[in-house]
Parts: structure tokens; C-alpha cells; sequence
């Protein structure tokens, strides 16, 4: 399947080389994938294998020989009414013999784009593109000639992350006169039939622009009035839009008049991004909306210099502006930790997904983690266990979720795999032999269940 373009077929910069400048660790990342995916992670358990015995208690069970975070000596996990508890298992409660797996809490994708997926689609032939323009254009391409509708695609690499261990995702719709409402709608949709398993919180995303396209900001004034959206993005206002004040007068106005929460894309680099980086700042302060504002990418702040990174900081967190990043390459990813010392909250997400854009991408939270550890260079274990929390804690924190740490009082939502400890699973990516939602198992060995 191919979408047609009218360019030629060589000299195209990959969504790296657009969005990132790193096209040089393209080929370093689909080497890792390929070793990651082979790797096997086995243990000393790897004969053994999960068994089940059906209780008579509907919201309790007992989750038996379970090494949370790699515990050295099992423990049992007791879940009521999808809480992990410290007290005795109900009469009745049913048992899960987890023979010695590790339990890791499962992760949030903070920043994922669905509806634009080919996942599980015949293979596409992706055409050139040198621009977020021409790269919008292929979206626009691919949608028209993929023949499964846009809510069957989103919802098929939906579940697929919901098997990988994740348990909510923020995701971003295209919202143009291209697509109309299609996308939300689809998201939508596919969250209502995944909703046991899945939280989804929505951003009607306006990649076409919000003012260089005639009728999106009329299409994004509907999303956030029908409640079908959570937030309402925005995309580079100066650089692409071209309208700094009237992009983000638009975005913010709807996210006030609607109590929406916004989500906007950064690419911009240098003092162009500081200066957008800035308005967003502004506006959020002006009309009180701490803690509804996340920027994504934010490519602007890994190039300032030490001063001028914790001066923007403390700015962000004065404003309770929080940050997401897809750790595109090593001179690009967010620098978490010093934005965390300031009270800036950084979470992470995978971006698109075998779109148009880019035939990587496995909506594979896990697999996030050990990305972002790879282009931070990380050596130790607690620096591989950070790269894990921040796809686990950190988008929890930003989707308001309570933190699954699997302590009791906390959900029961975790993931079980063979391993020695957290580091060493964040390097081998063994493969999730289940995962558990509020204490009901929703996938087991890649299938929902």
C-alpha cells in the first residue's frame, strides 16, 4: 500500500530530521527495537507457569509468589475491589499461583497519536516529506487509503498497548477540515469499548494548524463544547502557524470558556521556543489555569545553558505547567531530572505509531522506558529504575491517576513478567505474560483476555 505523492522518491528527512534534527539515531533505535524484541529475559522461573484456581468472591483475589519490583522473596498481593490490601483474602477470594513473577506497576503514555496509526494494516510505502506541512499532507493521504475505519485502527493498537502493561494513555487526534471530528470520535469510541482496561484521555490536536487552516479553530470550539475532549491542543504558533498571539488566543479562549485542560505541540528550537515557551506561560497565569497546561516536546529547553534552563524551570513550575517528552535522541530529550529539582512535573509517551510519519513505533511503554534510557546513556541501576517511573509515575501524575505502586491502598494494576530485577527487565524487555486491571486480568501473553 502506498500513499501517493507527487515528490520524488529520494532526499526526504525522516520525522527526525523534521521534528528532532537527530536522523543519525534512527538506524541506532530500529537496532535497538530489533535486539530488545529478541531479547528473552528468562529466569530460573522459566519452566514454570501461572496457574489459576477460581474463587466464588467476585472482587477479591489472591495474586500467590509475586517479587514486586523484583523482590528477592515472594509475597502475596491480595486485591479487593481492585485495591491492593494488607488485610486477610475474603472467603472465596480466587487464587493466582504467579510463581515467583516480577510484578511492575503498569505504565501511562502520556503522549500517543492513534488515529493516525497503521498498525496491523498491509505494509504502506511512506513517501517524502521535508516539512510539518508536507509531512500533514501524507496524514491526509495515508487516512484516505487505509481501508479499515479510523476507530477499528485506533482500537486495535489500543488493546495491543493495553497486552504491553499500559493502563492510560493522553491521546492526540488530528482535528482539521480534512478529518472533521473523525478522530476524536474514533478515540472515543475505541476508549468506551476498552474502557475496563484502558483510561484515554483526549487532545483534539490541530496538526494542519490552528489559523493557516480555515475551519479547525470553528472544529476544535465544537470538540471542547460537545465534552467528547479533555484538552485542546496547539502546534508551533510562531514558526508553523505563524500567529503567535492569535494561535494561542484561540487555543487558551476554548480552553476557558469550556474548562478543558490544553496540550500544546512544541518543536520550535532556540529563542523562537522560549518565546512561545513564554506566551504560554503568560496566558496560563492570566487565566488561572495551573495545572491544565502541558506543553509536549519542548525542544527549546535542552539547548539552554545551565542559568537559563533553571530560570525557565522555576517559571514552569511557578505556573504548574507540566512537560512531556517521546526522548527523540540524546540532544532533544527533555532533561528530566534538573526540571524535576525545580518542581516541574516531565512525563513521557511514544508519539505516533507506524503512521505516516515514521514506520517505527510499538505503542510499547516498556519499551519508552528502555528508549529513554538508552538516549540518556544511562549506566546505572537507579537511573534505569528513574527511566521506568518516569513512563509509570510520571504520566499518572499528569492524567490525575493514583499512583499504582502496588503498596496497599493503591490500584491494582500490574504487569507480570520473568526477570531478576527492574533494571535488567528495563534492558531486556522480556515479554508480559499478564497484566492486571484493578485486580482483573485483562491480557495474558499478548492477548486481551
Amino acid at each position: 500500500m502506498r500513499a501517493e505523492s507527487p515528490h520524488s522518491s529520494t532526499g526526504s528527512l525522516s520525522r527526525r530530521g523534521v521534528l528532532a534534527g537527530a536522523a543519525a539515531l534512527a538506524g541506532t533505535v530500529a537496532a535497538d527495537e530489533t535486539a530488545a524484541a529478541q531479547s528473552s529475559g528468562s529466569t530460573p522461573y522459566a519452566a514454570a507457569r501461572i496457574t489459576e484456581h477460581a474463587g466464588h468472591h467476585p472482587n477479591a483475589t489472591v495474586f500467590r509468589n509475586v517479587r514486586p519490583y523484583g523482590a528477592g522473596a515472594p509475597v502475596d498481593l491480595t486485591v479487593v475491589d481492585g485495591l491492593v490490601t494488607n488485610g486477610p483474602a475474603p472467603k472465596g477470594a480466587g487464587v493466582i499461583d504467579c510463581k515467583g513473577r516480577i510484578a511492575l506497576p503498569t505504565l501511562v503514555n502520556a503522549h500517543v497519536h492513534p488515529d493516525k496509526t497503521a498498525w496491523g494494516e498491509p505494509w504502506v510505502t511512506r513517501n517524502p516529506a521535508h516539512s510539518i506541512a508536507e509531512y500533514a499532507a501524507e496524514d491526509v493521504k495515508l487516512y484516505h487509503a487505509l481501508r479499515t475505519p479510523l476507530k477499528d485502527r485506533a482500537q486495535r493498537l489500543m488493546a495491543h498497548a493495553v497486552t504491553q502493561g499500559t493502563r492510560a494513555m493522553r491521546a492526540h487526534a488530528d482535528v482539521a477540515p480534512a478529518f472533521d471530528l473523525e478522530g476524536v470520535e474514533g478515540i472515543a469510541a475505541a476508549g468506551k469499548e476498552l474502557r475496563h482496561a484502558l483510561d484515554v484521555q483526549i487532545v483534539a490536536f490541530p496538526q494542519h494548524g490552528v489559523i493557516r487552516t480555515p475551519g479547525t479553530k470553528e472544529l476544535l470550539e465544537e470538540a471542547a463544547r460537545t465534552g467528547i475532549i479533555d484538552q485542546v491542543g496547539g502546534i508551533d504558533p510562531i514558526e508553523f502557524d505563524e500567529a503567535l498571539d492569535e494561535q494561542l488566543d484561540v487555543v487558551f479562549g476554548i480552553a476557558d470558556r469550556h474548562g478543558v485542560g490544553v496540550d500544546i505541540h512544541l518543536h520550535e528550537r532556540a529563542s523562537t521556543g522560549v518565546k512561545s515557551l513564554r506566551a504560554i506561560i503568560d496566558r496560563t497565569r492570566a487565566l488561572s489555569l495551573q495545572g491544565k497546561v502541558t506543553v509536549s516536546h519542548v525542544f527549546c529547553l535542552p539547548g539552554l545553558n545551565g542559568r537559563e534552563l533553571d530560570d525557565m524551570a522555576v517559571k514552569l513550575a511557578d505556573a504548574e505547567i507540566s512537560l512531556t517528552t517521546v526522548a527523540p535522541s540524546s540532544d532533544l530529550v527533555l532533561p528530566i531530572d534538573r526540571l524535576r529539582e525545580h518542581g516541574v512535573h516531565v512525563s513521557l509517551g511514544t508519539d505516533g505509531v507506524r503512521d505516516a510519519w515514521s514506520p517505527f513505533g510499538n505503542a510499547d511503554m516498556l519499551h519508552r522506558s528502555h528508549l529513554l534510557a538508552w538516549v540518556q546513556d544511562v549506566r546505572l541501576d537507579e537511573d534505569l529504575e528513574a527511566a521506568f517511573r518516569a513512563g509509570a509515575d510520571g504520566g499518572a501524575q499528569l492524567l490525575g491517576l493514583p499512583r499504582a505502586d502496588l503498596k496497599p491502598g493503591s490500584p491494582a494494576d500490574f504487569l507480570l513478567v520473568r526477570g531478576e530485577c527492574l533494571p535488567q527487565i528495563v534492558v531486556d524487555l522480556p515479554r508480559r505474560e499478564m497484566v492486571v486491571r484493578g485486580g482483573r486480568v485483562v491480557a495474558r501473553d499478548g492477548e486481551l483476555t
